[in-house]
Order: structure tokens, then sequence, then C-alpha cells
């Protein structure tokens, strides 16, 4: 028995050193370590959950919420045109063309998509992804190569961030919109290197328009190559939405132009267009066109409507301007800064992390959803909640949600500037 019980005994104890003595694995400690997913599900300001939505209109936890950040800026996505045409693609179609362009994914309705919007666009080709971000990414991860400089303000989007880290080109940066910072660092490389520039159109967080008559002008002195992310300026600016390359008239003088269709094309997806030369060299070299599969009927049917209903209803956009004049007034009433925003993605910039949450707080207990922007997603300092206005706010919503701001710049402490 005591052979036995001596066995039992050095089998516990064994067991016991492996429970508390295990050494943890290095990635599983990191994750279960990690401060800001820590702080992330403390205070909750992320990941929340609809359980119907229409519109602007949310229900979250069984309350209404009134939604002050959509990136849905003309309302399209319930348009009947654009549902109905969703639904006859599935009929048609079905739900899925379960592979790549490349190989078998290819369809009749992927074709007739582009080609609208190679036209829309006034570019030669175009070609459409699974996702907006994959759009982004192939527009520069396969155009600029190793040895090549690839030119970028530091705000552009971080599917542009990830294109330009894969492409392994030299990557430089030049400050936010300001073209003399651009004209120097032109200046200062070699005259025969390669060269791409990279911008948004409009500038999610902050709201701003790329000056794109300076910066093709530096481009062509300097052999540069032009893209352009146009995902938050399609169906915004431009003739009949078409963008801020339309909207300084500079079209012809950009070489890609790249964009998502969850804006105000009301859909899922993306596209490059430009010359047929360049598209189909991508189609060739890029891993996000060749490996991706292709983007669904459903969402290629609802992207082709929403753009034939941006085309022949202005209404839409002549609506969203003018509350976003509104809003825009609200908030210079306030004296909340929006970080000089010409476009109707509205900043309000805090400053303070801190404030900035207590700021959310406070309107999402009044019933408005936006959301936080922190560094390092925003430049230091500029602690921010993102707001956007729609076509679909009335008047009497805005004022509702100024009155909230009222309330919450009381409770998180935050002045009016001077």
């Amino acid at each position: 028995m005591a052979g036995v019980e001596t066995l039992v005994f050095s089998a516990i104890t064994k067991e016991f050193c492996l429970v508390f003595f295990k050494k943890q694995k290095p990635i599983l400690e990191r994750c279960e370590g990690d401060l800001n997913t820590r702080l992330r599900l403390k205070y909750a300001p992320y990941y929340r959950v609809a359980e119907s939505a229409n519109g602007i209109h949310l229900t979250v936890d069984g309350q209404p919420m009134l939604l002050m950040s959509s990136n849905e800026y003309l309302g399209l996505s319930q348009h009947p045109k654009v549902v109905e045409a969703a639904k006859r693609a599935v009929d048609q179609w079905g739900t899925s063309a379960c592979g790549s362009r490349l190989a078998n994914g290819s369809r009749a309705y992927h074709v007739e998509l582009e080609e609208a919007l190679a036209v829309f666009l006034g570019k030669e080709a175009c070609h459409i992804t699974a996702a907006g971000y994959l759009a982004c990414m192939c527009s520069i991860s396969s155009l600029a190569q190793r040895g090549d400089a690839l030119i970028a303000d530091p705000n552009i989007h971080s599917s542009l961030w990830d294109g330009a880290l894969l492409s392994g080109a030299k990557i430089e940066r030049f400050a936010h919109n300001d073209m003399d910072s651009l004209a120097k660092l032109l200046a200062e490389l070699a005259p025969k290197q390669a060269k791409v520039i990279v911008v948004d159109g409009v500038y999610s967080m902050e709201g701003h328009i790329a000056p794109m008559p300076r910066l093709v002008e530096l481009a062509e002195q300097h052999q540069a190559v032009v893209v352009v992310d146009e995902a938050h300026s399609i169906g915004i600016l431009g003739r009949q939405g078409r963008g801020v390359c339309d909207h300084f008239g500079v079209t012809e003088r950009v070489e890609l132009i790249c964009g998502s269709f969850s804006k105000a094309l009301a859909s899922t997806g993306g596209f490059v267009a430009g010359s047929r030369a360049m598209i189909e060299y991508l189609r060739t070299n890029s891993r996000q066109i060749i490996f991706s599969a292709a983007i669904s009927p459903a969402a290629a049917a609802s992207a082709r409507a929403a753009l034939h209903v941006i085309q022949s209803e202005p209404e839409h956009r002549e609506r969203l301007w003018v509350n976003y004049r509104h809003l825009k007034a609200i908030l210079e009433g306030l004296g909340l800064d929006f970080w000089n925003s010409s476009t109707p993605a509205l900043p309000i910039v805090v400053g303070d992390k801190m404030k900035c949450y207590e700021l959310w707080k406070s309107l999402w207990d009044q019933g408005f959803f936006t959301v936080m922007s922190l560094p390092p997603g925003v430049p230091p300092g500029k602690d921010m909640l993102r707001c956007a206005v729609t076509s679909m706010h009335t008047t009497e919503q805005l004022d509702r949600f100024g009155d909230a701001l009222k309330v919450a710049m009381k409770r998180a402490r935050v002045q009016p500037r001077v």
C-alpha cells in the first residue's frame, strides 16, 4: 500500500506542478495580458451590437439609438431599387461565386459593375474586390517595388499603409495636406527614381479634402504616379458624386483611383480604376486580387444599383450638404473643435482620452451612437469622437444631438473654444 500511496502522491504532485508551474506560451501570454484589450473590455466603447437597424435608427441592448457616425452618407442601403437589385442577383446567381476571379469566380455581374464604374470615374478600366481594404492594398502593394519611393500623407487609411509596407518600397512621409512639404521631399529624391504618391481624397477622420491640383502638378514635375483613395468622396463630391478628382478636374492626371462600396454606394467590396494597362498589371501581380474570393452577387448588384441612384437622384446628395451645414453650425455654436472639416465627416476633437470617453459615454446614455478615435488611430492630442452626418438625418434630430452635446460637454468638462 505504501508503494501505491507514493505513486498517487507523486502523480498529484506532478499534476500540481504542471498546473501551477507550467510556462505560459509567449503568444498566449501576450494576448491574455494585453492592456489595451483589457481597457476596451472594461469601458466597452467598441463592438457594440445592434439587435436591429434601419438606416440611422438602431436598437442596442433593447434601447433605441440614433447613429451619428455612419459612413452611409446617402442613405441608400434600404433604397427600394438597391434592395430589389440585391434580391434579383441572389435569385439569379445564388449567394457567392465561391472562387477567385483569376480561377473560377469571374461572373458577368462583375464585368458589368466594372464597366459602369470605369465610365463613372472617367477611367479606361476597373477591377472590383470583395473588400475596400483589399482594393486599397492592391492599388500600391505590387505597383510600387523595392527601390521605389512611396510618398504618403501620414493620415492615409490603414489599408493603404498595409499596401505600402507590403510593397517593399522606401516609404517617405510629407506633412498632412502640406504641399510645400511634399515639394521639398520630392526635390530631395533622385530624379530617375520611380515614385508613387498616395493620398486620401477625403480623410475619413479629419474630413479634410486633399489639395489635388497642386499635388498632381508636383507629381508631373517629378514623374510620380498618383494613387487616390476616394472611399469617402464618391457620391459626395464632384459631378454626380464622381469624387475628389472630378471635383478638381484632375481625373486624367491621376493614375489610380481606389475606394470602397461600404460608404455612399451602400454595399460591401471595393474597386481600383485606372488605365487598362495598370489594371491588367494588377490582375497579373496583385496577391490581394489573385488569391481573394470574388465579390458576391448581392454586393455587386446593390453597388451597381446605388451607383445608378447616385446619378439619377441628386436630392440625396443635396440633402446631405444641407445637413452638413446645419450640423457644422451647431458645432461652431457650441465652440467645439471639428478640425476644420469641409465634408460630412465631422469629428469632435477633444484632445484628452478620459474627457473623450466621458463625452462619448454621456452621448451614449442620451441615445446617440458615436465612435471614439484615439491615438495611434489619430495623431497625439487629437483624441476625438468620429461623427458623420448623412442625408437620412432630420433637422430635428441634429438639433437634439446639439442639445445632447451641451449636456455631455458639461459632464466631460469640455470647454468651448474661445
